[in-house]
């Protein structure tokens, strides 16, 4: 599993002008079963998205995809671990 930290590299308006695309990417890539949960940091900094993948190459190519990748608007710090414990709504995910 994979949490993906995204941080905008350029103002909230330059994000803003490709929100859509991204967006666009986001549902893809959720219909394709890549990645499971995601939002917006808080103060409004980036981004987080958690990805049940297993193959890190695989997720590079994904995320190469993103617009805010394409338009270098952020950079992606990907962060691998293996989940051990969860709650009962999430333990599916324990490996």
């Amino acid at each position: 599993m994979f949490i993906i930290n995204l941080t905008y590299t350029v103002a909230l308006e330059k994000v803003d002008t490709h929100l859509e695309e991204h967006i666009v990417y986001l549902k893809e890539q959720y219909a394709k079963g890549n990645f499971i949960m995601s939002g917006r940091k808080n103060p409004r900094t980036g981004g987080i998205i958690l990805s049940n993948l297993k193959d890190r190459e695989k997720l590079l190519n994904i995320l190469g995809e993103d617009p805010f990748k394409k338009n270098n608007l952020a950079e992606y710090e990907i962060i691998e671990f293996e989940p051990s414990m969860a709650s009962k709504e999430l333990d599916f995910l324990k490996q």
